[in-house]
């Protein structure tokens, strides 16, 4: 059977499902087809927004789950990563457990990519040059931010803003809004990547692969693969 061409978004819209003889031959070579199918699809259709918006899910101390929507920021051989301000709830809740799941979902494509691992700290290098490429609103928004802390109210956060305005104006260059040392980021490495393919009967595929030695997400040898019911 022909693979599906990712740039054909009316195809992937009809939830066409998902088969093993369709998969490419490594879970970053899949992961990274529907991420680029997706970037296409959102440039093309209104009912594709934000493509890199991702869920990650952490535990509290008590062992309570929090989930919130962050955009991936990175994604190579290593696997998916995220930035935020390092002492974020979830910063602190991945430093005392560092067990994270995260998900992509594309409702309108029937697809949805679901990652479980353990969250490493991105190298300060990626970090900073992310940073950089930034808009200057958002370089600043990481000063004017105690991400996670409780605020007054809006005006509060207002006030924040104008303080790093002022102490770092907008001169056209991205090293006008230094690098917090608070902000950095995160990386999933991952021990499951399971692939979601809808249906319009709703018996959807799920197809996961499963990590059984060290390697990346690209080395197809570190993973088997396997199919699980809807």
């Amino acid at each position: 059977m022909a693979r599906p061409d990712p740039m054909d978004t009316g195809r992937l819209a009809a939830g066409d499902g998902l088969l093993e003889a369709d998969l490419l031959g490594s879970p970053y070579e899949q992961v990274r087809s529907w991420v680029d199918a997706a970037l296409v699809a959102s440039a093309a259709r209104e009912d594709v927004p934000e493509p890199t918006a991702m869920c990650v899910a952490t535990v509290d101390a008590h062992g309570a789950p929090n989930v919130r929507t962050v955009l991936m920021r990175f994604l190579d051989e290593r696997g998916p990563g995220f930035v935020t301000n390092l002492e974020s709830t979830k910063a602190l809740e991945l430093a005392a457990n560092p067990r994270v799941a995260a998900t992509l979902t594309w409702p309108a494509l029937h697809r949805a990519i679901r990652f479980r691992g353990v969250a490493e700290p991105v190298e300060r290098n990626a970090v900073e040059e992310y940073f950089f490429s930034r808009p200057y609103g958002s370089r600043l928004s990481a000063w004017a931010s105690d991400q996670s802390r409780p605020a007054s109210g809006r005006g509060d956060l207002e006030r924040r803003w104008q303080d790093a305005l002022a102490r770092f104006p907008d001169r056209g260059r991205p090293d006008d809004v230094p690098v917090p040392d608070f902000w950095g980021g995160y990386r999933v490495r991952c021990d499951e990547v399971e692939f979601w393919a809808g249906r319009l009967n709703r018996l959807h595929d799920r197809i996961v692969f499963s990590r059984t030695r060290d390697g990346s997400l690209a080395e197809a040898d570190a993973w088997t693969r396997s199919r699980r019911q809807p």
